[in-house]
């Protein structure tokens, strides 16, 4: 229920509140953190179909071809939940560099998807150093939310991370 609740409030945030900031204002991927939150910390198998969910609640909201987001946000679940599981050292610099490479392989993908990967192969220089940039907002802002869902796993009495064992 708490990712739930946190879809529905990253998804206002970056559909609506988003159109309060001036053009081209970088804004943070406030799903892509829940989904990359899912994959470090949460391995039941109710995860991945969340992540799942999430990106189709995107889809539904925001997206112009129907089940890229939910594609992505899958992947990038699945991406998370493996380097985690091979990690050993997880904390506060693996979780937002975690954030800054999933947005990365995001934007990447999304472009390679639909526009075919031609465009990746021949990005310019001033689109990547904007993408790298959204990358780290995104990975900044991760440090925050973070905190905020760990603070609502346990005023929620959920376990903080959950193993499947």
């Amino acid at each position: 229920m708490l990712f739930a609740v946190a879809t529905m409030v990253a998804l206002w945030l970056q559909t609506e509140v988003r159109l309060w900031l001036p053009a081209g204002a970088v804004f943070p991927d406030l799903v892509l953190i829940l989904v990359v939150d899912l994959g470090l910390k949460q391995h039941n198998a109710l995860s991945p179909a969340l992540a799942f969910a999430i990106g189709y609640a995107t889809d539904a909201f925001s997206g112009t071809h129907l089940g890229l987001n939910a594609f992505m946000m899958t992947l990038i679940f699945l991406l998370s939940y493996e380097l985690s599981r091979h990690v050993w050292v997880t904390g506060k610099l693996i979780e937002p560099l975690t954030v800054a490479l999933a947005d990365l392989l995001n934007r990447l993908g999304v472009m390679a998807i639909t526009g075919g990967l031609a465009t990746v192969t021949n990005i310019k220089s001033s689109t990547m150093r904007l993408l790298v940039v959204q990358a780290l907002i995104t990975a900044g802002a991760a440090l925050l939310i973070f905190a905020l869902l760990d603070a609502g796993k346990r005023a929620l009495r959920l376990p903080v991370r959950v193993a499947a064992e």
